[in-house]
């Protein structure tokens, strides 16, 4: 391949080294500059034929994933804490045609393609140095280039497992891989201790085992804003003693988690008499982003958790916002009092330092980070990720578990929180199940507002989920169709399998044991390869609907929506 350099300065000196290994091409990447300096926002540029080009793929594309012009390319922007250097073009029957990864995660870096309308092939473009980092006198990266013929989610799951070479993702226990209730969209800031105890006692015998407490416990404000953010003492008019309240919850059977805004501080805090010359930039409605550049942000951030581990007796911490720690505003200006010069190194040392306190306070710690910190220097601070807030987008929180388990290895992959309205049909309710199978469900509704419909779905999908948890969580993930939302998904281990038709009819039989979720608007699902099978069709109550042998190769079967048939 022809590769091409752009945007370095007189200083700097590059040398480009190319080879190829089982048909993927590696590109090593030494900048060496005369003296220390921040280095230049430089280009490697690329040409590759739109031939089986038919969508593009990256892991925060979202649903919109057309190809692009050059002048309006596709962009995969990555930095420690935002997103991952992987970005693919798949032809139109789902196979890669071409994979563009990176070995630096930390670095801020864009991927991007467009199609050259002049001769149809794409300018390819990886950019490096994005935004400020530390100054250095010598680089190095390689670019991992994949035109294989192969299925697109094989190369994938390549990229995240050559990331690991470089990146060793954390412990994940048991326990962040069971279903839990979060209660943001059920209480949001309106926490009230009698109610959640409540809500604990009835999600345990449903199948959840732990409760994520989120924004408001730290604030009477119940305005959503982060103003008040930073002191993390607890409101007192909402929750006289904390620690009294994890322990009624643990008497429930259920593990408590508390939510923390990281990077924020808030104008109304005590907290921002103390660090007002140590933030990044004014994140919004005079709620501040700290700068992890200064020790004393670091001490201070790693002694708040530190403590309310120990003193409140919690099983794990919601970390959130981490992608807001960027480089701006004030953060753009010298000060000689921080101990880091670059941003990425510091946010590293942070979150390294955080996993490693906790941890030695409880080493089963549940760590949770949201979309769209989520890369590979991520799961080496955290045990579970989180699909970003979607609420009651069912089709949005499935596209983004499957696009979090094609790059998030062993890591728990949750989804957002579902919820719906009360009123709502239970089959049309029950799609929020079904769209999150093949993640850790996280619930958020009020179970005793439920109908009786409502909770004898809830607690059969629930219930379904625990049963075939090691199929769904550690099957080999299959999806077809990313351009349409992924029409199909699967997971199989073994000799057993659950197949999720979503925009799909048919579903191949391959396995001795297949479940097919029926989440579709069809009233029937057609299967191949099963004849002379049993099938026993349940509702999405998990009522009987019907049994009997499959007698033809390719045979239709009644299955109304969020139903389930069991073939074996």
């Amino acid at each position: 391949m022809d590769f091409f350099v752009k945007d370095l300065s007189a200083k700097e000196h590059i040398t480009l080294t190319e080879k190829t290994v089982d048909g993927i091409t590696y590109l090593d990447v030494h900048l060496s500059a005369e003296e220390k300096m921040q280095i230049s926002n430089f280009k490697i540029r690329f040409n590759f034929p739109d031939i089986e080009c038919y969508s593009t793929w990256s892991p925060l594309i979202g649903q919109s994933r057309h190809l692009g012009p050059n002048w309006g390319k596709r962009y995969t922007g990555s930095r420690l804490a935002f997103g991952m250097p992987v970005h693919s073009l798949i032809s139109a029957d789902g196979n890669n045609s071409l994979c563009i990864a990176v070995s630096d995660v930390k670095t801020p870096i864009n991927i991007a393609t467009g199609v050259r309308e002049e001769n149809a092939e794409f300018d390819c473009e990886v950019s490096f140095f994005t935004t400020p980092t530390t100054p250095l006198t010598e680089y190095n990266a390689t670019i991992r280039i994949d035109r294989r013929k192969i299925p697109f989610y094989e190369s994938v799951y390549e990229v995240s497992a050559w990331w690991e070479q470089f990146y060793t993702p954390a412990f994940v226990p048991e326990d962040a891989k069971m279903p839990m209730n979060s209660l943001w969209y059920s209480f949001h800031q309106n926490l009230v201790p009698e109610e959640i105890i409540k809500q604990c006692e009835l999600s345990k015998p449903l199948g959840m085992d732990t409760v994520i407490i989120d924004d408001g416990w730290q604030t009477d404000d119940n305005n959503r804003g982060y103003a008040y953010c930073g002191d993390w003492e607890v409101c007192k008019n909402k929750i006289p003693d904390m620690k009294a309240f994890v322990d009624g919850i643990h008497k429930t059977g259920m593990k408590v988690m508390l939510w923390y805004s990281v990077p924020f501080v808030g104008g109304y805090s005590k907290a921002y008499e103390k660090f007002k010359d140590m933030l990044l930039y004014e994140w919004h409605n005079n709620a501040f982003c700290l700068d992890p550049r200064y020790k004393e942000v670091r001490d201070y951030l790693c002694e708040v958790y530190e403590n309310a581990i120990k003193h409140w007796g919690l099983d794990g911490l919601k970390l959130d916002f981490i992608d807001t720690f960027a480089l701006k505003g004030r953060g753009l200006e010298y000060d000689e009092k921080r101990d880091f010069e670059s941003l990425e190194d510091a946010i590293d040392t942070l979150m390294k330092d955080v996993n490693t306190r906790l941890r030695a306070i409880n080493p089963d710690v549940l760590i949770e980070f949201r979309q769209s910190y989520v890369g590979p220097a991520i799961r080496c601070y955290g045990n579970m990720l989180r699909v970003g807030d979607c609420p009651s987008d069912a089709i949005r929180n499935r596209v983004a578990i499957v696009d979090l388990r094609l790059t998030s290895g062993n890591t728990a992959v949750h989804s957002d929180m579902i919820m719906w309205n009360y009123n709502d049909s239970v089959e049309s309710a029950s799609l929020q199940f079904a769209n999150i199978l093949y993640s850790v469900p996280q619930f958020s509704m009020l179970i005793d507002k439920l109908s009786d419909e409502h909770l004898k779905m809830s607690k059969y999908y629930l219930n379904f989920w625990r049963e075939h948890r090691e199929i769904l969580l550690n099957g080999k993930l299959t999806a077809v169709c990313p351009e349409s939302s992924y029409s199909k998904v699967k997971a199989t281990l073994s000799d057993k399998s659950v197949v999720t038709l979503y925009a799909d009819r048919m579903a191949d039989i391959t396995n001795n044991y297949t479940v097919i979720v029926n989440a579709s608007p069809y009233k029937s699902v057609f299967v191949k390869g099963a004849k002379g099978k049993a099938v026993k069709t349940v509702n999405c109550m998990g009522e009987e609907l019907s049994t009997g042998i499959i007698n033809n190769d390719i045979e239709e079967i009644i299955l109304p929506m969020g139903a389930m048939a069991f073939i074996m």
